[in-house]
This record gives C-alpha cells, structure tokens and sequence, in this order.
C-alpha cells in the first residue's frame, strides 16, 4: 500500500507517537481529578502537551492551549465565542465546512450576516476583495491556512492586520498546516488558532484543540465538570478549563505531545521542504500525462503538500478506486467537504482526485503513483 491521503489523516507516524499512547493507557488515571499517582501522571503528561503545542504555535503561555476533539470542535468554540449576535463575519470560498457550517447556522438562526471572499479558478484569493468585504460591524475573520483540496497557502499573517486594521477578530483555521507550516502566533498577529492532532501534528485522531492570545476571553460553548470549583453554579471562565468541559483525552494528547516533539527535533522548515520536494516531483510527472489536469497552485504564498487534479472528464472517485484497486495506491476523490473551493474550481460535479504527501513518502512511491496514474489516464484518453 502508498499512502498518499495525509491531508486527511496521517498514517506513519514516529514510533514514539504510539509508544506514548501504550504508555499512557497503562498509567493513566483522570488528568487533574485526584491527587494520587495515576492522575497526577495523566496531568502532567497534558500539561506537557500544551508546552509542546504553545512552542510549536507561538504561543506566549501553556493556558492559552485548550485541547478538545478536533479542528471542527475549536472553530465551533471559537465562532460560537467570539461571533456577537447580530454582526457581521468574513470567511473565504476556500473554508473547509468545519468553518462553514458554523457560520451557516448563525445566518440561519439571523444571528449574524456573512461574506464569503471568492477565490479564483486558480486557487488564489485577491487581497483587496478582501479587505473591501470589510464593514463598521465586522466582528470577525475566520479564514483557512491552506486549502484542504488544493494545498494553496494564504497570507494569512497580512490577513489578520487587515482584519486587525478594521477592528475585527482573526481566526486562523490550521487543520492543514499545524505542524506543516511554521505557524506563530504572535508573530502572525492571530487571535485564536484551531488545529487538529491528527494529520501534521502526527498525533492520534480525536485531538487538537484552539491556541488563544493572552487577554482574549472566550465563553465556552459546553459547560460541565472541570475538575476545579465544583459548588460554583457557573463554569469557569478562565483558560484553559473555559474550553474544557469533561476529562480531555489525556491518552491521545500523550501520544500527539510525542507528534510535537518529533517535529520540534526534525524542524518543521526542514520536514516541509521534504514533503514539498516530493510534491513537486510528483507534481512535474502527472503534468506531462495527457489527459490530466492539476488544480490550483496560483496563491503567491505557495502552497502545501497537496497536488490535486482530474483525468479528462473522468469521475474522481472512479478513478481514486482504481488507482487503489489496481495499483495499491490511497487517496482521496470527491468534495473534500469544501464546496464552494470546487465551485470555483468548477469541479463540483466531478471532484477532484487528491494526492496528499508526509515525510515518510519516499521518491520511490511517488515515481509509483505517476505511473499508476499513466496507465489509467490512458484508459480514459486512448
């Protein structure tokens, strides 16, 4: 098997992300409910996976970091939070439906008004319409790092000054680029991030959660026990318990601490150009095949490990099931749950074929899945 669907999960991870898992689940009792050896082990080893996350981020404090199930479960926190009733919001055609069913479901409710910032046939998004999509009453940006179909990248850091400019909030959504990219939030000038464990971050499904600036209070969207203040009637408002309602998943979050660690001694810088190199090794060899045409790439600031395209007229989840059942080869056909990006793509019928790349491809499986994918475009173009 070749894997090539990283975008949506990662599968080779370091050793040590299961080994930590193994660990933990033999250790581990209920993370800040007691004070006896197996809950201060399960502690300790969440506290240390907000100091890995809060390094990798950019974060200024470890309280900033609020764990939870996933990217989709941040940005609900986070847009449910910091989106007033009765404002307005900003989002781009490349938002995954993590940020947009949320925004749709405030319009739905009239609890606010949305602008989606178009992004054209190339991938890319203009600047200026963005910025004009700005009004007195914008509140909030919610704008996606990379897009999940075709791995553009965004300037996300002069996003956030010009959201910054009109008075209103960033959020960044990093479910792709979180341990792919080099992401600081300060730096940056980001008000919340909302990541996932389990794709660059190389930690297990069912972590992530949203990294917050210093000072910026958000309500939390579920309420419940903590741990802490158990007579009060009220959750607490304070970080990171705000955002944590129940017992976090303190066996995953040991294994997405290793995720972390790994990338930190590896460098992110480095493992990207790694995966860039193999993307556009890959990229330059399906270019060549007749028939086959790759999606996007036109964003100024590049793009991630992602290389999508489409044979001729061809179903995408046609030919993804042969390249899986005739040659072994994993990736990931349809809608990738972004509509509006192959809307603008024009692939809304077709979808579109996606090749997702990790450090642990080789050049070997790429010069593999170029072939595969000769022989089935020959299939379709004669």
């Amino acid at each position: 098997m070749i894997y090539f669907d990283c975008a949506a999960t990662a599968l080779h991870r370091p050793p040590q992300v299961a080994q930590a898992v193994v660990r933990a689940l033999g250790l581990f009792g209920g993370p800040g409910r007691a004070a006896h050896e197996a809950s201060i082990e399960a502690s300790l080893a969440v506290y240390e996976a907000r100091v890995a996350v809060a390094a990798l981020l950019g974060v200024p404090s470890a309280r900033c970091v609020c764990f939870g199930h996933n990217a989709t479960d941040a940005l609900n926190a986070a847009i449910d939070g910091l989106l007033p009733v009765n404002s307005h919001v900003i989002t781009t055609a490349a938002s995954h439906n993590s940020v947009l069913r949320p925004l749709y479901r405030r319009v739905d409710r009239a609890e606010a008004r949305l602008s989606v910032v178009p992004i054209g046939s190339d991938g890319a998004l203009d600047l200026d319409a963005y910025e004009a999509a700005f009004r007195p009453d914008t509140a909030l940006a919610v704008v996606t790092h990379a897009s999940n179909v075709t791995g553009d990248v965004y300037d996300v850091a002069q996003m956030a000054r010009i959201a910054h400019d009109h008075g209103a909030l960033f959020v960044l959504d990093a479910a792709q680029t979180a341990g792919a990219l080099s992401i600081d939030l300060q730096r940056d000038g980001l008000d919340a991030v909302a990541f996932t464990g389990h794709k660059g971050l190389m930690g297990p499904q069912g972590t992530g959660g949203l990294a917050v600036r210093e000072g910026l209070a958000i309500p939390p969207a579920r309420v419940g026990g903590t741990g802490m203040r158990s007579y009060s009637r009220t959750h607490p408002e304070a970080l990171p318990e705000a955002l944590e309602a129940g017992t976090v998943n303190a066996h995953g979050l040991a294994g997405l601490c290793a995720g972390v660690s790994y990338l930190q001694e590896q460098g992110v810088e480095a493992l990207h150009a790694r995966v860039m190199e193999l993307a556009r090794l890959f990229d330059q060899g399906v270019r060549r095949i007749d028939g086959v045409r790759v999606m996007g790439g036109g964003s100024p600031a590049g793009r991630c490990g992602i290389v999508a395209l489409n044979i001729g007229n061809a179903d995408a989840a046609e030919v993804a099931d042969r390249l899986n059942v005739e040659f072994g080869i994993c990736t990931r056909a349809g809608a990738h749950c972004a509509p509006l990006m192959h809307e603008a793509l024009g692939t809304a019928s077709q979808g579109v074929v996606r090749f997702s790349f990790s450090p642990f491809n080789s050049r070997h499986e790429v010069n593999e899945g170029v072939r595969a994918l000769e022989v089935v475009a020959k299939s379709y173009t004669g």
